[in-house]
């Protein structure tokens, strides 16, 4: 797969980013050709070799089509937790590397549904709030919205998914 200069990806566990340029570089003596990327969340870059791009994750945009999958994933109820949550937490960082955006609407969505039980961890807390980063901005980027605006869809979407699940809760 091979990305334009200009063109929105997202890299996995990192977001959207902007190929800048592609450059070619000679490191440890080899010539390699590389993605100048700009991540919009924190304005880094980040060089991904072009050879490595499919392995590393780097992948365009879900599609407007694609996003109507999102939603159901993010409105459809969650079965139950995995209860050890060393299990849990395993299960999420995959999905959360797996670069799918729906995957990682599935871990946001379980997270959000387990922080109204109870409190996440220290480490749950922070992948939560990074499935919850990643996830918005592409919505947002796709649909070309405010991610604030989007936050909020996303809020309604995982309310009403969880409201199901723990009838206990105040709606």
């Amino acid at each position: 797969m091979e990305f334009k200069v200009g063109e929105k990806v997202v890299y996995p566990n990192q977001g959207v980013g902007v190929i800048q340029k592609v450059m070619e570089t000679r490191i440890a003596g080899q010539e390699a050709e590389f993605y100048m990327l700009k991540l919009t969340s924190n304005n880094s870059t980040v060089m991904v070799p072009t050879a490595n791009a499919l392995h590393v994750g780097l992948r365009k945009l879900c599609t407007v089509e694609q996003l109507d999958e999102l939603f159901q994933i993010l409105r459809n109820e969650i079965g139950k937790p995995e209860s050890d949550w060393k299990s849990r937490y395993k299960e999420n960082v995959n999905k959360m590397k797996s670069g799918s955006i729906f995957q990682v609407a599935e871990v946001l969505k379980n997270l959000y549904c387990l922080n109204l039980q109870k409190t996440l961890s220290f480490r749950e807390k922070k992948m939560f709030d990074r499935a919850r980063q990643l996830v918005v901005s592409e919505i947002a980027t796709v649909q070309e919205e405010p991610d604030e605006e989007i936050s909020k869809h996303v809020e309604k979407m995982l309310s009403s998914a969880c409201e199901g699940a723990n009838p206990s809760l105040p709606s």
